[in-house]
């Protein structure tokens, strides 16, 4: 992980941001029929764009097939408005001009009777973005009636890719795929074994600058001890993936001698995890956008330097333990190539090459399990389909794939309204794995989650609320589990002390260990707002079953007492007026009593009682450097900021959003009763023209205030 490919995936998964897009039904067009399909004698499209950005779009295209099953569709439309398709998933997509075709790719392309197969993309559009009205299923106009139907053929046809509709956040789990069988010692089973596992992030990857030279502590944190890695083992983690990044560790051209003593030092690390019995991956880590990245313009020079390390490190590992794995590269990116096909191309020939040159080098690397990336380690389709056409042409049945997952973009960082982790975020999760699932898991390939966690935590973890953060990591945990994906927790030491050994928070890494054997119950919030002034009324919170069922509500060692303190009706849990009047007790500001709702697995879910009045905010005058809001938030706290011109376009970085990042733009510092707007935020608004700031809090309170920049001066006052 590196602040190069955070900014890449902000720019990737800003094809989710804004909602409420357009939708279409039942409409038509016409395309010459697939010649292996049977005819269509009817069909229901539904089109919709949840997100749309200047400039792009995402959409969602759901066929339902009405009428006799077919093998082999296409979907047909024209684009009213000339919208251009950039990049699509779960469908081959072309266009001639406003023409658009959608075929099937191999795992879906039989669409029995009333099954539904979902496809979706991403687009291009300027002036508008009408939706269109017309499509057609192998030639047949959908107008979501049923024509006449021929028989359907002797075999019946092949499960279809479910719709990707959004589940209710109270949805029972989904069932757990039917796993294919699998001879003794498969790759799926070293893959089943390596779960869960860990990453010693910010540390054999960190720069340093001198060849020689460890580097290991350049990124703040401790050398590496073995009882650190022992940790890591009594902590539940059955692997270990230590990135490192060889650039300043080497000689030049043309052996690109590898410096002994880091080399012994990589071996140190090695040797100490497998002595652990831990599952151990090691790479060629910031390599990628270091050097690598250069391929395009300089092919020889990087294929001699990446042979050249692959060489060595085959060599010094060749008769370590089966449990050593060799990851190819990390997150692999080309600057300045032709595209697409280009990039695909040149990271097919990175991992071919890394492929023939361990598995030349004899040893245990003959049969060592090996590990290839996607492009960017994305999760896209096209980038999927990619790898799959490589892991095709190698046919080597020790190969795993990997892919990196740091949530949906928006609320991976707390940015354009993306505060939530909401149904959107949710079918993010699903939408991923289940491409990873359908491309590699369910064709016996196997799959690693080499990186995951939330963009946020690199700046803080309070970027991200706490509940929220809850919810992402139980939903996550789940959905990677039962589709048999290993997953690996992307830690730069802002998760386990280096050297206390302790979590710093206890209760994020309780959720992400409960998620590795059940599902747990959450809710729709963590906390419930009282007015510390006026009347008491009930408080209902809605829980989130996730297939559990709710088994009581604890205060401290307390057990309340149903039908008295609470009731619960389906999801509903209802405080009356005479509990929550008990648990505020004098309403002081801010968390007054915590309660546990318990389910029937999984940890208890904490719910804050909090007192709390609207924040109020001061006038305030400083500079664009660092400008503080005097504020007294009075038990309450900050989710995000909206900023906006008086004319009311969008103010500041990221101005197809009016909600800014979080801790990028603007933060709260409680103790300090204060809101920092940032040098980012005021580099990017007009000079002289007022800001309004409307302040959205977790008790559902906004406050807004406005500010107005003058050359370096700023001054800020209450509305």
């Amino acid at each position: 992980m590196t602040q190069q490919t955070t900014t890449a995936r902000g720019r990737r998964w800003r094809a989710g941001l804004i909602a409420g897009g357009v939708t279409a039904a039942l409409v038509g067009g016409s395309v010459a029929v697939a010649a292996s399909a049977h005819a269509a004698a009817g069909c229901r499209v539904v089109y919709s764009a949840p997100a749309q950005w200047p400039g792009g779009f995402t959409a969602n295209v759901n066929v339902t097939n009405l009428g006799d099953p077919i093998n082999g569709w296409q979907l047909t439309w024209a684009f009213p408005s000339g919208q251009q398709v950039t990049q699509a998933w779960n469908a081959t997509v072309t266009s001639s001009g406003s023409q658009v075709t959608a075929t099937n790719v191999s795992y879906n392309a039989d669409l029995g009777t009333n099954a539904t197969v979902s496809f979706g993309f991403n687009g291009s559009w300027s002036g508008s973005n009408t939706a269109p009205t017309s499509f057609a299923l192998n030639g047949v106009t959908c107008t979501g009636s049923v024509g006449p139907t021929t028989p359907p053929p002797t075999d019946p046809p092949s499960p279809t890719v479910p719709p990707t509709t959004a589940p209710p956040t109270t949805a029972p789990p989904s069932p757990t795929p039917t796993a294919t069988p699998r001879p003794p010692g498969d790759p799926q089973d070293v893959v089943d074994a390596m779960q869960p596992g860990w990453n010693l992030g910010n540390t054999l990857d960190a720069t340093g600058d001198n060849v020689g030279g460890s580097g290991e502590t350049s990124w703040g944190n401790p050398l590496v001890t073995r009882d650190l890695i022992r940790t890591i083992k009594s902590q539940g983690f059955n692997s270990i993936r230590i990135p490192t990044t060889w650039t300043h560790h080497h000689g030049g051209a043309p052996n690109y001698t590898i410096d002994p003593s880091r080399l012994a030092r990589v071996k140190q690390i090695v040797d100490w995890a497998l002595a652990e019995d831990l599952y151990v991956m090691i790479n060629l880590h910031h390599d990628s956008w270091q050097w690598i990245n250069t391929m395009p313009s300089n092919r020889t020079g990087v294929l001699a330097r990446y042979s050249a390390l692959w060489t060595q490190l085959a060599d010094t590992f060749r008769d370590s333990s089966p449990k050593l794995h060799f990851e190819s590269v990390n997150e692999p990116q080309f600057s300045n190539s032709s595209g697409d096909a280009q990039n695909a191309q040149l990271l097919d020939e990175l991992n071919r090459r890394f492929h023939q040159i361990v598995r030349d080098s004899g040893g245990n690397n003959a049969t060592r399990i090996l590990i290839l990336p996607t492009l960017h380690t994305s999760s896209d389709q096209a980038r999927l389909d990619e790898l799959a056409s490589t892991f095709t042409a190698l046919d080597d049945p020790n190969l795993i794939a990997t892919v990196h997952y740091y949530g949906y973009w928006p609320f991976s960082v707390n940015v354009a309204g993306g505060y939530r982790f909401d149904a959107t975020a949710q079918q993010d999760v699903i939408d991923s794995l289940n491409r990873v699932q359908n491309t590699f898991v369910s064709r016996g390939i196997p799959v690693v989650i080499g990186e995951f966690g939330l963009l946020g935590f690199d700046r803080h973890t309070g970027t991200i609320q706490q509940g929220e953060k809850l919810k992402f990591f139980e939903f996550f945990g789940y959905h990677t589990r039962t589709r048999g994906i290993a997953t690996q927790l992307w830690d730069n030491g802002q998760h386990l002390g280096r050297t206390s050994f302790q979590w710093s928070d206890p209760e994020l890494i309780a959720q992400i260990k409960s998620a590795w054997t059940t599902r747990s119950g959450t809710a729709a919030s963590d906390m419930i707002f009282v007015p510390r002034t006026g009347g008491v009324t009930a408080k209902t919170l809605a829980l989130n079953l996730n297939g559990l069922t709710f088994q009581g509500l604890r205060q401290g060692s307390t057990e309340l007492v149903r039908g008295t303190d609470y009731t619960v009706s389906g999801n509903q849990l209802t405080l009356p007026a005479s509990t929550v009047t008990r648990l505020v007790g004098n309403r002081a500001y801010g968390v007054n009593a915590t309660l546990h709702a318990r389910f029937s697995s999984g940890v208890p879910w904490r719910i804050n009682i909090i007192s709390s009045d609207p924040p109020v905010l001061a006038n305030a005058s400083g500079t664009t450097s660092s400008f503080d809001i005097p504020t007294t938030f009075r038990g309450d706290q900050l989710a995000t900021m909206e900023a906006r011109y008086a004319d009311g376009s969008n103010a500041g970085p990221h101005n197809w959003t009016s909600y800014k990042e979080f801790d990028v733009t603007f933060r709260p510092n409680y103790a300090a009763n204060t809101i920092t707007l940032t040098s980012d935020f005021f580099a990017e608004v007009n000079d002289g023209s007022p800001v309004t700031l409307t302040f959205h809090f977790w008790s559902g309170t906004t406050v807004t205030y406005t500010v107005v920049r003058n050359g370096s001066a700023v001054t800020g006052t209450t509305s």
